[in-house]
């Protein structure tokens, strides 16, 4: 009996990748940080060119007759919203002697409650004079208001029980009559008699009761008015402009980061373009030789330099050794990275130049080839038409391209292997499936990925490791095309590129 093995199914891919969304955000830090500076700039001038108005602001305490421990504010917010009305800015405004309407008025000033009693008014001006005036026609027109308003309560509070007083009163002059209308010598215990007698006291207590609660009506209305006052007289709210330009700059700032942060995520995600070693060499199906920094844009410091003038001499010596080691020739295909790969092909060419005639073969759609800083002794750069009449001893290195609008056809002629120069972050995961298909279709071997510009903290590893990505080796092997330097295959060359899906959906 034999025994069979199931392959596992692989591990579903995540929606999306945090460590990629990371690398892919920050290495798009000049977009985040343009808009974080932006916004620091715009929160500046905003506090340079909206300078706030002359404002002035005044305390005034207000006293209620409801006042009591546990009042929520309802009392002093219905206060603000008397502030706010057509009445008291009409009166402010008749102080004022000002041709202003309340309408408009209404909005040059605003009311705050601080606590259940004190209540904040800040009113602007042309001026800081006409402000300060403003602020103390305000507070004293909300005064005024407010104690005329708890007067006329208490009046009418006092004419109520007064009214209801003299109404006890008529009613106890016809009990008195009817008392002093009965026969005299009639004892006071005839029927009738001590209900008139029980009627009258009753009404005598409420007379009194009326009169005692009519005069606290009348006494009230001066505590309110002595404790309704402004304790804080009206003065101008000084406006530091370098602390409100520090503070706008630093919320712009906050806001620009954010909002920088949000659309290079956003882009990233929709974008879909791989920035990692790991996925950049699932997509295309082959393991990443080496990487190279790109060069700066800006004189940078001289052990910087040395750096990069090492790795990229490592580089070179490694694509030595590789187009020495295959039977075919070679060809470096670029993928964002055009004039990179045209320097890197010259240093390639200039290299194997000491072991024998070599030809380059410019295949790339622009002249970073024929405009690069060449040497008497560079080797000779052809087209891509007459590569067939290269003599058989010469070496060839195609350089070519495999971005959009690439004629996928011409690129077997550009070398029979080809390594892939690509920029990190440059092409989708679905364009670079489409070059791994076609390099497929047109059976060119990738040997491997040269990385341009990779994320320095990028940690993930390059190399393909499992066995499907890989093609058997006796569909690969082929003779040597015409144009070779006719050595022998070494054993340990990469295989075919991997097949891919046709769509971009089926990719993801």
């Amino acid at each position: 009996m034999t025994a069979s093995t199931t392959p596992e199914p692989p591990a579903a891919a995540p929606l999306i990748d945090l460590h990629g969304l990371v690398v892919a955000v920050r290495r798009r830090r000049r977009l985040w940080g343009t808009m974080a500076l932006l916004g620091l700039l715009l929160g500046a001038v905003a506090a340079v060119l909206l300078r706030p108005p002359p404002t002035a602001t005044a305390k005034v305490l207000v006293a209620h007759r409801e006042d009591q421990p546990n009042d929520p504010g309802t009392l002093i917010r219905t206060d603000v919203a008397l502030l706010q009305t057509t009445r008291v800015a009409g009166q402010a405004l008749r102080s004022l002697k000002s041709p202003m309407k309340a309408e408009d008025f209404l909005r040059d000033y605003q009311g705050t409650p601080l606590t259940n009693n004190l209540l904040q008014i800040d009113a602007t001006g042309a001026g800081e004079a006409e402000a300060v005036a403003r602020a103390k026609a305000l507070a004293d027109a909300f005064i005024a208001d407010h104690v005329r308003r708890m007067r006329d309560t208490a009046q009418a509070e006092a004419k109520a029980l007064l009214d209801q007083r003299d109404r006890m009163r008529d009613e106890l002059d016809r009990v008195d009559k009817a008392i002093g209308n009965r026969p005299p010598g009639s004892a006071r215990e005839a029927p009738g008699a001590e209900s008139l007698f029980a009627r009258r006291a009753e009404l005598t207590s409420r007379i009194s009761d009326y009169d005692q609660r009519a005069a606290a009506a009348r006494t009230g209305s001066p505590e309110v008015v002595a404790g309704t006052q402004i304790v804080d007289a009206p003065r101008v709210v000084h406006h530091s402009l370098p602390k409100a330009a520090a503070t706008d700059a630093a919320i712009g700032l906050v806001l620009g980061l954010v909002l920088g942060l949000a659309l290079a995520a956003v882009g990233t995600v929709v974008a879909d373009r791989p920035v990692l070693r790991r996925d950049i060499a699932a997509h295309l199906g082959a393991s990443v030789l080496a990487e190279l920094r790109p060069a700066p844009r800006r004189p940078d410091w001289p052990w910087r330099r040395r750096r990069a003038r090492a790795a990229h001499e490592r580089l070179v010596r490694t694509l030595v050794r590789t187009v020495r080691g295959c039977a075919e020739p070679v060809s470096l295909l670029e993928l964002g990275c055009a004039r990179g790969t045209s320097v890197l092909a010259l240093d390639v060419a200039r290299a194997l130049a000491a072991d024998g005639p070599v030809v380059l073969v410019d295949g790339l759609p622009g002249p970073q080839l024929a405009r690069a800083r060449r040497r008497p002794d560079d080797p000779p750069v052809i087209g891509g038409e007459p590569a067939g009449a290269v003599p058989p001893q010469a070496r060839r290195l195609g350089v070519g391209s495999v971005g959009p609008g690439t004629a996928w056809t011409d690129l077997a002629h550009l070398g029979g292997r080809t390594v892939l120069v690509v920029r990190a972050g440059h092409a989708s995961a679905a364009w670079l499936h489409t070059v791994a298909r076609q390099l497929a279709d047109q059976r060119v071997p990738v040997i491997g990925v040269v990385l341009l510009d990779p994320d320095p903290r990028d940690r993930t590893d390059g190399a393909l490791w499992d066995g499907p990505h890989l093609a058997p080796r006796g569909r690969t092997e082929r003779p040597a095309r015409r144009g070779g330097t006719g050595r022998p295959r070494t054993a340990g060359l990469p295989m075919w590129a991997a097949r891919v899906p046709d769509s971009y959906q089926e990719a993801r």
